[in-house]
């Protein structure tokens, strides 16, 4: 059974059972402060489990796009060395919102295991919950007794509470969860050791295929539990797992989920998967890192997050150079390879997941230009790992020097490793990891955040957003809680019955101001956000009566900067493809009552005369004066029909919020101004990269631009006096260029004569050592100079070796190598490989062609012992 009738077996079977099939959500998180990505099926439904939202659909079915590689999920270091850990993976799974409960939740898994999927009952084990006297929990009976209707008892096995009890983190919803295990050995290996025995073991043949949690209980922040008010189901069932079953294959790697990819490295490489055994075959290692690494990061792309430096991005930025690393140590790949699978996932996965077909191209280009600045790091790790091994001194290497090798430039642990044992070398493992747990710990202890318990106030299902109509509001406390971070110390967390403040969600800042109580005291609101569907006010003190009633007001100067930027984005959008094309599509933005940033696709650096009509355009639009044109609640495919944009990445419901100014129209659920006129004037800072096919434009708007042309008036007013206050300002400047450009060329002139000076006394100075023209001396020029002096001298000889040295700063320090083409093709020499050992000695590196090379330095004082070291290559 193929890949894709396994999955829509899997969703035909519960839309048979009354059970809505949603999309996958995007990956990517940005409006959870407790997650970065979807690491299991449930995560788009937090809201519902936590009572924080109305439930549409009791009875759900999908197949989630999952992440796993950080935090207490974490598998990346497992991924390619065993059949079934992966970091992006399919998550089946049906949800019961205070609907059914285990009794159907089981019936329905085994009727579609056994009855659908046609899965032999003698190869299936199931789990249930034992029970935790601590906890105060006991046996989950009910299942048991349930699971009896279906299996022989021998083969319901027990599980303590780390295998058997789910949770959702440290506190919220969870309960006993029954697994469902499968055994896929050969039927030798089975008669020989019973599949019971290898349950929850890591055998990677007797593996969990399918959990079914109960959710019962809620779990405080004390670590007590509590009944939910309503009991919930939320199973995942591992599709890659399921895949391997059913395919009647040893691994997932296997399953036609991953052969066209592995087809396609084997292709690209010329390099075999063999995969007979799961062993530590570091080719076979190597190809199922890759095959698997590209999928987690072209979906992250395609949903909306690019590889950077920071949270989320460097995660995905560590996945890809992972594979990178991988593909350049054991498959000898020196150019960058992996951008050329997304072709073949998008052909494999693009019509279950559309996104990663309309965004192939733009992973492709990420993913490329990743992998050139990545080979170029390791490239320059090498030379900086030879020079610490030259003047190491020792057989074992600083594992502080070695972690450093990987904090400041990238360069990974495992490839030092590798590098040190084939040079007959090793490092001290425990400082490198003293150095990275303090790293850790420091890290840890900046984000540390200590979470208390909601104190309840009011039951209320789901808080009212009243911002888009009014700035201030009569409202209710209905639960608030404290938080502790090293950074902001403590604060509280307060949820309303309603809430004028926008909280911070796509692209724009959260709002601030003030919550008025009776007697005039004022309590600050720093910040807003939304967490699953609570939008959460940060303040730094509590009210004194916590039940009265409060008056909200957002800040109304910061709220309609905000709106103003925010509504400039939407005409920069508009612009963008008017101008450069309908290609464009929002990739980012930022919106703050100080600037906003617009990140879009478009595939080249956008021109100064393209820029300065967007700004017109933008700024045509604001006289103009178009007024709000807004559509709430309206069907999605509604506002798509009539010609609204939907943003890349963005999760919406089935009704939308439309916005249009003119021809604009956009789904946002941002704050906007009544008429563009209100934005005053837009004006474009800067325009660059941030990825391949990726540019970025930071802008301004409103009071900002005043006090930008205040700036720019005053600079030019000094400008002026600098020049003597000229009546023709651009004049003058024009002139102190041409005079510039004049005595620019007159020092070129200059140093040329100098060169040809110098090149007299130093052909005095040659001298001839096994019949080749040497010289190695300090010479005062600069690169160029060098450069002209030597290939000057190069005209004369047929068998000159020169080696230059020199200093301009007290800093820096140069090093030239020329050698006659003539003895690099007679004699093998080799003007980079000289540079780059003498280069050491200068504390530098560099290189070049064979007959010449330069390196630089920081230390000037060894260029005496570089330029004794240079006779050593000739004799």
């Amino acid at each position: 059974m193929k890949s894709q009738e396994i999955r829509s077996k899997f969703l035909e079977f519960y839309k048979s059972k009354n059970h809505a099939i949603v999309p996958s959500s995007p990956m990517v998180l940005k409006n959870d402060p407790t997650l970065m990505f979807v690491n299991a099926g449930m995560v788009p439904f937090k809201e519902y489990f936590l009572g924080q939202k109305k439930i549409v659909d009791a009875r759900v079915a999908d197949s989630q796009k999952c992440l796993r590689v950080s935090g207490k999920h974490n598998d990346l270091e497992e991924v390619g060395k065993d059949t079934y850990h992966h970091t992006l993976f399919e998550m089946l799974g049906n949800w019961s919102f205070g609907d059914y409960f285990k009794k159907e939740a089981i019936a329905w898994a085994w009727e579609l295991l056994t009855e659908v999927y046609k899965i032999d009952k003698d190869i299936l084990y199931v789990t249930i919950f034992e029970g935790d006297e601590k906890e105060g929990l006991e046996k989950d009976t009910e299942a048991y007794d349930i699971w009896k209707q279906y299996i022989a008892e021998d083969r319901i096995l027990l599980g303590n509470k780390k295998d058997n009890f789910w949770e959702m983190g440290a506190q919220g919803p969870c309960g006993p969860c029954s697994e469902i295990h499968i055994d896929i050995r050969s039927a030798d290996e089975k008669a020989k050791v019973s599949g019971a025995s290898l349950v929850n073991l890591d055998h990677p043949h007797v593996v969990e295929v399918w959990n079914l949690v109960f959710m019962q209980f809620n779990r405080k922040a004390d670590g007590s539990l509590e009944n939910l008010p309503k009991t919930h189901i939320d199973t995942g069932m591992g599709f890659e797992r399921l895949c391997m079953a059913l395919q009647d294959v040893q691994s997932n790697y296997d399953t036609d989920v991953f052969t066209p990819i592995i087809r396609e490295i084997e292709t690209i490489t010329n390099v075999k998967y063999e995969n007979t055994e799961i062993t530590g075959d570091e080719t076979d290692i190597a190809i199922r890192v890759i095959a698997d690494h590209v999928r987690a990061v072209a979906f992250s792309i395609a949903d909306g997050q690019l590889p950077s430096n920071t949270g989320a991005g460097y995660v995905i930025r560590r996945i890809l150079r992972r594979a990178i690393r991988y593909g350049f140590t054991f498959l000898n790949q020196k150019e960058p390879f992996i951008y050329k699978l997304v072709a073949t996932l998008s052909d494999q996965m693009g019509d279950a997941f559309p996104e990663i077909k309309a965004q192939e191209q733009l992973a492709r280009n990420v993913i490329k230009e990743e992998e050139q600045s990545f080979l170029k790091t390791l490239e320059q790790g090498l030379l900086l790992l030879d020079t610490m091994t030259a003047n190491a001194g020792s057989k074992v290497i600083s594992g502080k020097k070695v972690f450093e090798l990987k904090d400041t430039y990238g360069f990974p642990e495992d490839l030092t490793a590798l590098v040190l044992s084939e040079k007959g070398l090793d490092y001290n493992k425990e400082e490198y990891k003293e150095a990275l747990k303090q790293q850790q710990d420091r890290g840890r202890a900046a984000t540390a955040i200590e979470t208390d318990d909601w104190n309840v106030l009011i039951e209320d299902d789901e808080e009212e957003f009243i911002g888009y109509d009014t700035l201030t509001a009569d409202v209710k406390l209905t639960r608030y809680r404290k938080v502790t971070t090293k950074k902001d110390g403590e604060q509280y967390q307060l949820v309303f019955n309603m809430t004028p403040f926008y909280p911070e969600g796509g692209g724009q800042v959260g709002d601030v101001g003030h919550i008025e109580t009776s007697n005039g005291d004022l309590i600050y609101v720093v910040n807003t956000k939304k967490e699953n569907n609570l939008i959460i006010h940060y303040t730094k003190t509590l009210p004194s009566n916590l039940t009265e009633r409060f008056k909200a007001v957002v800040n109304k100067n910061s709220r309609n900067l905000s709106a103003s930027n925010h509504t400039a984005t939407h005409l920069l959008h508009q612009a963008l493809r008017t101008i450069l094309g309908t290609h464009v599509e929002q990739k980012g933005s930022l919106v703050s009552p100080k600037h906003l940033r617009f990140d879009f696709s478009h595939f080249s650096k956008v021109t100064s005369d393209e820029l300065q009509e967007i700004e017109d355009f933008v700024n045509a639009r604001i006289r103009e004066n178009l007024s709000l044109v807004e559509r709430r609640n309206i069907p999605m495919q509604q506002a798509i029909d009539e010609g609204a944009i939907a943003l890349f990445g963005e999760k919406y419901g089935d009704a939308v919020r439309a916005i249009k100014f003119g021809q604009s129209m956009e789904l946002c659920g941002g704050t906007h101004v009544p008429q563009t006129g209100d934005i005053w004037y837009f004006k474009i800072k800067s325009e660059g990269a941030v990825a391949s096919g990726i540019r970025r434009i930071e802008a301004i708007t409103n009071v900002a631009v005043g006090d930008y042309f205040e700036d720019v008036e005053r600079n030019f007013s000094d400008i002026k006096q600098l020049f003597k206050n000229p009546k023709d300002v651009v004049k003058s400047v024009t002139n102190l260029q041409d005079e510039n450009t004049a005595l620019k060329k007159q020092i070129e002139q200059l140093l040329k004569e100098k060169a040809e000076n110098l090149s007299g006394e130093l052909r005095n100075q040659l001298q001839e050592i096994n019949g080749v023209q040497f010289l190695a001396t300090k010479v005062a020029l600069d690169a160029n100079g060098i450069k002209n002096l030597a290939f000057a001298l190069g005209k004369d000889f047929k068998n000159l070796f020169l080696f230059f040295a020199s200093s301009e700063k007290a800093d820096k320090a140069m090093l030239t190598c020329y050698i006659s083409k003539e003895l690099v093709e007679e004699r093998g020499y080799d003007a980079g490989k000289v540079v780059r050992e003498l280069g050491k000695l200068i504390n530098g590196g560099g290189g070049g062609q064979n007959f010449f090379a330069t390196a630089g330095g920081k230390n000037p004082g060894g260029i005496p012992k570089a330029l004794e070291g240079a006779k050593e290559y000739i004799v």
